[in-house]
């Protein structure tokens, strides 16, 4: 009785945590999957000049910029908004926030376990670009980093010059969700922008 009773614990046990690993494995493909849809949505909306193609029909949201960081060879589509279940599918330019290369602070987040796990290796001097929907590219370098608490920090997204912020939570490597820490990536944007120079091919 007591081996059966043993055996079916461990079998139990097994199954949730291969449940659980099913279930990161989903997240991580689906964040995977629906940058391909999204990036063809993109480069359609640059090829037509339409800002508003969504990257399927049921899409609450639309590609507004590229976000790229070539010292750590990310490249990826900006959606409009960031709620929870935009940053499902990719980082979210959240509303309210300056756009790239405007006065302000364009405030960008994503997950720390898919999209924006990256920021981890971002360090300060490093390069950003972001190219907005009128194919502009705005250069940013990384100025600070630091780790906020959600409930007190506050952010200033006023400003006479161009800055971005990138937002995610934290610890990285954590298990647990909803916490209150997060990790804010600051950059300070050049003065210029220029005509996008990096390839459309995905």
């Amino acid at each position: 009785m007591k081996r059966r009773l043993a055996l079916g614990i461990a079998g139990l046990l097994f199954a949730l945590g291969g449940w659980q690993a099913g279930g990161a494995a989903w997240i991580h493909a689906k964040a995977l999957l629906s940058q391909v849809l999204i990036k063809q949505a993109w480069a359609e909306a640059q090829a037509e000049g339409d800002g508003r193609i969504r990257p399927w029909p049921w899409a609450d949201t639309v590609p507004v910029a590229r976000l790229m960081v070539p010292a750590l060879g990310i490249d990826q589509i900006v959606l409009a908004g960031a709620s929870g279940r935009t940053l499902a599918f990719g980082p979210g330019h959240m509303d309210g926030t300056a756009a790239p290369g405007e006065p302000g602070v364009s405030v960008i987040s994503g997950h720390r376990d898919t999209h924006f796990e990256f920021l981890r290796h971002l360090r300060i001097g490093q390069s950003i670009f972001l190219t907005d929907a009128a194919r502009q590219e705005h250069r940013y370098r990384v100025t600070e980093i630091r780790v906020v608490d959600s409930g007190t920090a506050e952010l200033d997204v006023a400003g006479d010059t161009p800055r971005l912020a990138l937002v995610t939570c934290y610890p990285f490597d954590t298990i647990q969700t909803g916490g209150p820490l997060r990790y804010v990536v600051f950059a300070d944007g050049d003065a210029t922008t220029t005509a996008m120079v990096h390839t459309d091919a995905y």
